[in-house]
């Protein structure tokens, strides 16, 4: 799954540049990835353990540095556990199924120790600690879940998930969320996107792929600002910007 996922992403990421959107899903049972932590988790200090769990990290870590939008959809039939929910972790927005008349049928989340520490961000924090500032607090109260099944209502109360809509909402809701994404400039997003996924204490890395790219004033002399039909050029004109949607 790693050696894909990786060239998924540097597929995209070379290949299609005006791809601007990612929508990150998974489909399973989330038992298993469980199971499957645990197994690494015994089996840790073993050579194809560690290169595995090291080509984990260093995946994860090229979704904190993509100039793109990531939406991880936390529908039936989801199994975002474990190692597999950091690829939720990894994303902008995380939006969960509600089920409320059909518990039965809804997604839920699970934790494991792969969530705490086996997969450091490129700010070299858990991405539950990047999420929560880092507030020891909320995260002592996540190690004491367990590996607990968390319905939507659990997820978004515990700061797990972004949005929770129920099913008379879900494909409008994601509908519109991806077409606000999509209307926006793909510079200014990336420039938002890259600040807000590294907050907290720097490192090189969140100084040359969040910082530099957020604040340096490489947004505001970019083409789809400043040039003829720049957003900053037509600003007040009553016409629409034209941009170039690759996002690099």
């Amino acid at each position: 799954m790693q050696r894909e996922l990786d060239d998924a992403i540097l597929n995209l990421r070379t290949n299609e540049l005006e791809v601007g959107t990612w929508v990150i899903k998974t489909q399973g049972d989330a038992g298993l990835v469980i199971k499957m932590d645990e197994v690494l988790a015994k089996l840790k200090d073993h050579w194809l353990v560690k290169e595995t769990t090291g080509a984990l990290r260093r995946t994860l870590a090229r979704l904190d540095v993509t100039s793109r939008s990531l939406i991880a959809l936390v529908d039936s039939g989801s199994c975002f556990a474990g190692t597999f929910y950091e690829l939720a972790l990894a994303c902008d927005r995380i939006y969960m199924l509600d089920l409320p008349d059909a518990p039965d049928s809804a997604p839920a989340l699970q934790l494991s120790a792969a969530n705490f520490g086996w997969f450091p961000a490129v700010n070299s924090l858990t991405r539950l600690q990047t999420r929560f500032c880092e507030d020891e607090a909320t995260i002592a109260q996540l190690k004491n879940l367990g590996d607990s099944q968390l319905r939507a209502d659990q997820a978004l109360a515990l700061g797990l998930v972004t949005l929770t809509p129920d099913d008379i909402d879900w494909d409008d809701e994601i509908r519109i969320m991806l077409e606000e994404r999509a209307s926006l400039s793909p510079d200014a997003m990336t420039g938002m996107e890259a600040s807000l996924r590294v907050p907290g204490k720097e490192t090189m890395e969140t100084r040359v792929f969040g910082r530099l790219s957020a604040w340096q004033n490489w947004i505001f002399i970019r083409p789809n600002a400043v040039g003829e039909e720049g957003a900053l050029k037509l600003f007040g004109t009553g016409k629409k910007a034209k941009f170039d949607w690759k996002r690099v």
